[in-house]
């Protein structure tokens, strides 16, 4: 039987499982000449949330750190993961957007692409997978692993074997939120080993606690790769720890040959950058929850409903929206739980509890969803929830992307005039994220400062801005705390917007205006969008409530927003 490979994903999927993908490219080229002396099969470093995170909070160009990691590693190939249709974002984006991306990747750097769709409609896969075997790439075709009355084995079975008929070189069970046991695990890869002849890779996360189990029984059914990450990435909503299975396989028939003291050596320096980054880790993604054998919510999904609930300001209503996924997934058709399906069911089951009411509030890319913007569902969506979220709208039936017009000539003539082109793969940013991505190219965006892990008595080890609201006179004002050596520097913000006027228009929730629709002096009738709000990475439209003339509007394309506070008036 020949040694179980290992594909290592601590410089993508580990830290966007446990610190919400804050990684910078600066940590990770001092230790990369060493992970690729190791001799793995492939080291996952791009791709999934770490694009957006890059230009989002890092201000760091994502294709620079792939053409930087490329020329540190040369043995080992770089593989990233690709959302079929959806690239690096989250939406479908058009054939000739998909075709150009897959072909820049590859050139900067990407040997291997591991594609897969979020509700395993193969259709959305076609053209990436085509677009990566044309630049002569290795294909990982994926299936998502899930657990719904709608998935049995030979349902996977049946894909993978689709899959390898459209030419990809290897599969993945991609179980994204730790869910495989041990016994299906080995039922799954052995059915698999039975059907296609390509090597099958088992990618699995700790959330549950299951994880190192099933990688067992999966080399015993023969399983090919493994995915892993090193230990103090590891566990938790990340995935087992490399040192600790290549230790368990040694002097086994899947032993991986792989050589402990330099894992080990590697170990200690992300021992050190792990400190560097601890206090942005939460507590709860590095724990073993069970709990999501009943939610069945995926590593990186815990970690960003934490932040999504903290920046609502609603982290006591954690449980609530947990109770509440498993009914959203069940009345959206049981998609599988990764991005960008994670994102809608996540997202929806947190404004249901929010809001007090369920569906009351439906964003963008939940209609999309119900529509068949994003494929077929595994199952059917009941006529009653349809009517609820599109009202008469009728959802598609056709390949989503089938409905797009090609838009590269389009972009690249807008980002051209935005005058943001440096380099040629600006255009693809700005394609792929037109609401952030003009900021970044401009050299506006401003890196997160890191928040300072606590010393031993609790206390911040350093400055560690804190804003606080604060009444002057009747007025509110933003007024953030900063260290200044020794003393404390007090800097006032904006003044808050008013609230409680006549005819306004308030925020549900935290967010960033996107686009303003309307100016003042405009005559709206009720329900007419008049400002589009970006919370939780979905776009939020928000309504007139009544008709009437827009008399002032107190945001701008690009306002941070509160909860509660006013966004226009309507009288």
């Amino acid at each position: 039987m020949p040694p179980v490979k290992i594909t290592d994903t601590t410089l993508r999927d580990a830290h966007q499982s446990l610190i919400a993908t804050r990684m910078r490219t600066r940590d990770m080229l001092p230790i990369a000449e060493k992970m690729d002396d190791v001799g793995f099969f492939s080291l996952e470093v791009w791709g999934g949330a770490t694009f957006d995170s890059s230009i989002r909070f890092l201000n760091e160009d994502p294709w620079d750190r792939l053409r930087a990691l490329k020329k540190a590693i040369k043995k080992t190939p770089l593989q990233m993961l690709l959302r079929g249709q959806n690239l690096v974002g989250y939406r479908h984006y058009p054939d000739d957007i998909v075709e150009k991306f897959v072909e820049h990747a590859a050139e900067s750097g990407i040997d291997i692409f591991r594609i897969f769709d979020a509700v395993n409609d193969i259709r959305n896969m076609e053209v990436s997978i085509r677009a990566a075997k044309r630049v002569g790439a290795h294909v990982q075709g994926t299936v998502c692993y899930t657990i719904s009355p709608v998935h049995p084995i030979p349902l996977f079975v049946k894909m993978a074997k689709e899959l390898e008929e459209m030419g990809c070189d290897s599969l993945c069970i991609k179980d994204m939120a730790g869910l495989i046991s041990p016994q299906n695990a080995f039922d799954l890869v052995g059915a698999l080993k039975e059907e296609i002849s390509i090597p099958v890779d088992l990618h699995s996360h700790c959330t549950s606690g299951m994880a190192p189990m099933s990688y067992l029984f999966a080399c015993e059914a023969g399983v090919d790769i493994l995915d892993t990450a090193f230990s103090p990435f590891a566990w938790g909503t990340s995935q087992p720890p490399t040192e600790t299975i290549v230790a368990a396989l040694r002097g086994t028939p899947y032993d991986t040959g792989l050589d402990l003291f330099l894992l080990t050596e590697i170990k200690k320096y992300f021992e050190e950058i792990k400190e560097k980054y601890r206090g942005i880790l939460d507590p709860i993604t590095e724990r073993i929850d069970t709990n999501v054998l009943k939610y069945q919510i995926p590593g990186g999904m815990l970690s960003n409903l934490v932040s999504q609930l903290k920046e609502q300001n609603a982290l006591n209503k954690y449980d609530a929206v947990l109770a509440e996924m498993p009914r959203v997934r069940e009345e959206l058709g049981y998609p599988p739980l990764v991005t960008p399906t994670s994102q809608i069911v996540g997202t929806q089951a947190v404004l249901n509890v929010l809001m007090g009411e369920r569906y009351k509030v439906v964003p963008k890319e939940v209609k999309d969803y119900v529509k068949g913007l994003y494929g077929r569902t595994p199952a059917p969506i009941s006529r009653e929830i349809i009517v609820k979220i599109l009202g008469e709208e009728q959802p598609i039936t056709c390949r989503p992307a089938d409905l797009l017009q090609p838009e590269l000539d389009k972009v690249t003539k807008e980002a051209y005039g935005l005058g943001i082109v440096k380099k040629p793969e600006d255009i693809l940013t700005y394609a792929l994220y037109p609401a952030i991505a003009p900021k970044f190219l401009r050299g506006e965006t401003k890196e997160e400062p890191l928040i300072p892990p606590k010393t031993n008595n609790g206390k911040a080890a350093g400055p560690l801005p804190t804003e606080f609201k604060v009444e002057v006179d009747g007025d509110l004002f933003n007024v953030k705390i900063i260290s200044a050596g020794g003393g404390m520097s007090v800097r006032q913000a904006d003044a808050e917007r008013p609230k409680a006027l006549d005819g306004a228009i308030t925020a549900s929730m935290q967010g960033m205006v996107l686009k303003v629709k309307v100016k003042k002096g405009d005559t709206v009738a009720k329900g007419d969008t008049v400002i589009v709000l970006e919370a939780m990475k979905m776009e939020n439209n928000v309504h007139a409530p009544h008709a009437g003339t827009v008399k002032e509007i107190f945001v701008k394309e690009g306002s941070t927003v509160s909860a509660g506070d006013t966004l226009m008036v309507i009288g």
